[in-house]
């Protein structure tokens, strides 16, 4: 069941549905031998940074993020969220954060953007598996003095990530489960 949206709940039900469909007929769900960033193995990938590649995925995705996603701050991981991340912040008027995944030359800085303490910052991610990026990213947010309560997702592939984000009060909203729009016995 795709998370209920407090506005307009039969309209956002009906931009989820538009979006599984696009999904699966830009080929982002891929069957095979995949290996994932948590290193488990899996029989299909959801690919959503080469789906965003897609303007009219790309405008739905952060459609349904800017009605759903408070006035706060929002921030990403590198790769796949800064896309969506990008996008959403462009059509709400946000400012917007981008995590690196290790540090870079220069400055060293693991994110792109500043973080103000006490400041709310709500997480984008394209897919969640076992939610340890996002974990990752809020730890470093909260180290920073950032709060973070709230995290969303393009895809939640239900493996544990939202039990790990709510073990750590963080709420995760996904766009979509994979439960939603895997063929019947595929998982």
């Amino acid at each position: 069941m795709a998370y209920t949206y407090p506005k307009d709940h039969i309209f956002m039900e009906e931009l989820n549905k538009k979006l599984s469909d696009k999904l699966l007929k830009s080929g982002a769900i891929k069957f095979g031998d995949f290996v994932l960033t948590s290193g488990k193995h899996s029989k299909y990938y959801v690919d959503i940074k080469d789906a965003a590649t897609d303007p009219e995925i790309l405008g739905l995705i952060s459609e349904i993020f800017t009605t759903s996603i408070g006035k706060h701050k929002i921030a990403g991981v590198e790769l796949g969220a800064v896309p969506i991340l990008v996008a959403t912040a462009m059509r709400k008027g946000l400012p917007y954060l981008i995590i690196r995944k290790e540090r870079k030359h220069g400055t060293g800085k693991l994110t792109i953007g500043e973080i103000s303490n006490g400041e709310e910052i709500e997480i984008i991610e394209d897919v969640v598996t076992t939610g340890g990026s996002i974990m990752k990213a809020v730890n470093y947010l909260r180290e920073n003095g950032a709060k973070v309560n709230r995290a969303y997702c393009v895809v939640d592939r239900e493996e544990g990530g939202r039990e790990l984000l709510e073990s750590n009060s963080v709420k995760l909203i996904p766009l979509i489960r994979i439960s939603e729009i895997m063929p019947a016995g595929t998982l």
